[in-house]
């Protein structure tokens, strides 16, 4: 696929002037629009109809009504596998669209949005992969001689919240196992980027029209905060899924606390990558640089905590500076570009808000801080390294979301935990040494989700989730899918002799 024919893609982005419910375009009850702004231009590149609180309604219920006739339920879930194997193979096709979106909504730069959204695919492939040899099933034996029968059954109507980050990949996270459990799914996008979910929409369309999909089992709405609160408090969902900031998530369990409602959360993250006396320092700079910045630090996953010795500090800090300056950045359709601009002029504010607490505090800036020179419109923040940093300052303690990276130093290994480990977040993390057996004893004193050893693995096929802070539940592997089930267990009585 070339730069050509995906900046071709661009033309196939229209307005949406219609909302998806329940497998169908329909017109919305309201006239509100939604603006798309692209991050490079910092120009409308689209529109989408905004839902409604109505709307959300007229989906709840019509996934209520899905899930209730027991069509979807009823089917295998080898036949839902491969339904989500079609869903992967329209996704395929649309994959030049989708990457001109992540561009256009994002700022992703071309050469970082098109590996993504083929990602998606992929991810719809291995929750149809994982449902084939997941168990729903399981006998027991009881010590009176019965048998006791442990059932996992679809958990009903899922209300799956996505954040602007990353639209089209955490729908494969969410929707993907949610549908091979036999549930029914209101999918709910961020305004910030509602076109991606909106692709989505197109190739669910498809499939209900060619009945491989029933009615009512998923919607798509693109709402705001007021309106998305009807959909966490509907008494008809069973179970709401969310990724986004900490904030948001807190407001989502105490609203689902309210009826017991199930709900799983991914959250901020604030990431620790210790960096050990031992370590190469040539392996270090292969991946912690873009572990930092990933996506310009717009990725709950991201490195943005180094933590080094005294001894070992300089040269980190020169090795860091060199690499963060070399960071290719710019327009993001030119294919060697590997850093774009921020989502939006709100989102630049609060990174660059940030960065100037950071030297308010007392820490100071090594290379970035501002805008890239050459660069005089989009919302761009070069790659900054900030030194200096105290473990309980505003930079170390809150997620940035930007290129933002902080250098702070510790005294033995036992401070380096303690450093890691003091905060609200537990999402990911890095332990660098050329010692295995030390970097995963080390892994292991890390309150954390995730964490790599010598590198900045990125994975989603595997159990993904936070400690603390950063969420409730695992997505990813059997136990993404499992969180889609609810488990019944039927005693039956030991047969008659």
């Amino acid at each position: 696929m070339s730069t050509t024919d995906i900046t071709s893609a661009t033309s196939l982005v229209a307005d949406r002037e219609q909302v998806f419910i329940g497998g169908r375009w329909a017109d919305s009850s309201g006239e509100d629009w939604i603006d798309v702004i692209d991050p490079w231009t910092e120009q409308r590149a689209a529109r989408v109809r905004a839902a409604t609180a109505e709307d959300v309604a007229k989906a709840v219920a019509a996934a209520r009504a899905s899930f209730d006739a027991g069509v979807w339920a009823a089917k295998t879930m080898a036949e839902r596998a491969d339904v989500l194997d079609e869903i992967a193979d329209r996704l395929e096709l649309r994959v030049a669209e989708l990457t001109a979106i992540g561009v256009l909504e994002v700022g992703i730069p071309v050469a970082v949005s098109g590996p993504t959204q083929q990602m998606t695919a992929g991810l719809f492939r291995a929750v149809a992969a994982q449902a084939r040899e997941f168990e729903v099933r399981e006998d027991r034996p009881r010590a009176d001689g019965g048998v006791s029968r442990i059932l996992r059954e679809p958990n009903g109507v899922v209300a799956a919240i996505i954040p602007w980050n990353g639209p089209i990949g955490t729908i494969s996270f969410k929707v993907a196992p949610a549908l091979a459990a036999g549930c029914s799914v209101v999918l709910k996008g961020a305004p910030d980027a509602p076109l991606s979910p909106a692709v989505f929409a197109d190739v669910i369309a498809e499939l209900v029209a060619e009945g491989r999909i029933p009615e009512g089992v998923v919607s798509v709405l693109i709402a705001d905060r007021e309106v998305s609160e009807t959909l966490v408090t509907d008494p008809d969902v069973d179970h709401v899924t969310f990724t986004g900031s900490t904030s948001a998530g807190r407001r989502i369990a105490a609203l689902a606390a309210d009826r017991i409602a199930r709900v799983s959360l991914e959250l901020g993250g604030k990431s620790a990558a210790i960096i050990l006396d031992d370590a190469d320092l040539g392996h270090v700079m292969q991946s912690l640089p873009m572990g930092g910045c990933l996506q310009s630090g717009q990725a709950c996953i991201a490195l943005t905590r180094v933590l080094v010795s005294r001894a070992r500090h300089d040269e980190v800090v020169a090795a860091l500076a060199a690499a963060y300056s070399a960071l290719p950045i710019g327009n993001p359709w030119e294919p060697t570009n590997f850093l774009g601009p921020l989502a939006g002029q709100r989102h630049l504010d609060r990174v660059l808000g940030y960065i100037a607490a950071a030297e308010a505090e007392g820490a100071t800036v090594v290379v970035g801080g501002g805008r890239p020179d050459g660069l005089d419109h989009g919302y761009f923040v070069a790659p900054t390294l900030i030194d200096g940093v105290r473990n309980d300052m505003r930079v170390a303690q809150e997620e940035v979301f930007g290129p933002v990276v902080s250098v702070i130093t510790y005294e033995d290994e036992d401070d380096a935990v303690a450093i890691a480990n003091d905060s609200v977040y537990g999402l990911s993390g890095a332990v660098y040494t050329e010692d295995l057996d030390r970097g995963y004893a080390l892994a292991q004193r890390i309150r954390t989700g995730t964490i790599s050893v010598n590198g900045s693995v990125i994975d989603f096929t595997l159990p993904f989730g936070g400690y603390k802070q950063s969420g409730l539940g695992r997505e990813g592997g059997a136990e993404g899918l499992a969180e889609f089930f609810e488990v019944k267990t039927v005693h039956m009585p030991a047969p008659v002799r």
